[in-house]
């Protein structure tokens, strides 16, 4: 196991467990959730889902335990293929584990010089070098803008293209060298996070695989049943909140006859929980943790 859980105890709170009861880690990593979950369960069940190959290795031997090597993306179907009924729970922890963070030839990291793959699953079609390389101009502007938010993603983007033009951009090294010379003074670490963190996105469509996950949930869970999703970045916590608050991803508020909001959800936490400065001090991943919990009507 490799996964320092972040805001543990506020997760097995939020999934309100019950021993016998059927529930779902969508993003098993190193399996610290899962772990702790499967202390709760008596005659309960726990299915974990990871795309990442390496994930699989963590897998639990125990009979009240099912790995399910995929995208989340896929949850609803697979779990009517194992279970065929609804599930009391469900936790989503977005983001990297600290396991890819960790592995330089990942390339999710800016720490170390690796390959510019940044996939979370090796039978992902496209990885960062193949963007980096063959997106145009307007397309790469698009993703630094979108996901990760870059100020001046014009600039880079045109940066990244010119050096590409004098010779193909296949490593993390490559990739920073391209763009060192704008990055603004003291925030140098941040920017180039962000750079990543658009790259990271795109490469594996984590907005769209995060949509469809969202928009199943209603589906798969029980009435009363919890679910818990923690995110790393404002555009995740942005679908979250709207998908907890109206049910869909574009915030857009239906009412019933008498001006009732329509929403399959209850919304446990008005405002997400952040970790503790304690957390955060023990763990920089917690960092820009949000936890968001609701409740299927």
């Amino acid at each position: 196991m490799y996964h320092n859980p972040v805001m543990l105890d506020e997760c097995l709170k939020g999934l309100n467990i019950n021993p016998e009861g059927t529930y779902a880690d969508v993003t098993f990593g190193g399996g610290g959730h899962s772990r702790a979950i499967l202390d709760r369960l008596t005659t309960g069940h726990l299915y974990a889902f990871d795309q990442d190959e390496d994930a699989a290795k963590n897998a639990f031997d125990d009979p009240r335990f099912t790995f399910i090597p995929q995208n989340f993306k896929y949850f609803k179907n697979f779990i009517q293929l194992y279970h065929g009924g609804q599930l009391d729970g469900v936790i989503a922890d977005l983001g990297v584990s600290s396991h890819q963070f960790d592995t330089p030839e990942k390339g999710f990291s800016t720490r170390f010089d690796g390959q510019l793959d940044m996939r979370m699953s090796q039978s992902a079609p496209n990885d960062a070098a193949t963007v980096v390389n063959t997106y145009d101009l307007d397309e790469l502007t698009r993703i630094l803008s979108l996901y990760g938010e870059v100020q001046q993603a014009r600039l880079f983007a045109s940066d990244i293209v010119m050096a590409r033009d004098a010779e193909p951009i296949e490593t993390t090294a490559q990739l920073k060298a391209a763009v060192q010379r704008r990055l603004p003074r003291g925030k140098e670490n941040k920017v180039l996070a962000q750079i990543f963190q658009a790259l990271r996105i795109e490469v594996n469509q984590e907005m769209d695989a995060l949509t469809a996950f969202l928009s199943q949930c209603p589906d798969v869970l029980k009435s009363g049943g919890r679910v818990v999703v923690m995110s790393y970045h404002s555009l995740e916590d942005r679908l979250v909140k709207n998908f907890f608050k109206t049910g869909n991803a574009e915030g857009k508020e239906e009412k019933d006859f008498f001006g009732n909001l329509l929403t399959p959800y209850k919304i446990i936490t008005r405002k997400p929980i952040m970790p503790s400065d304690e957390e955060v001090e023990r763990n920089s991943r917690a960092r820009s943790a949000k936890l968001r919990i609701a409740e299927r009507r």
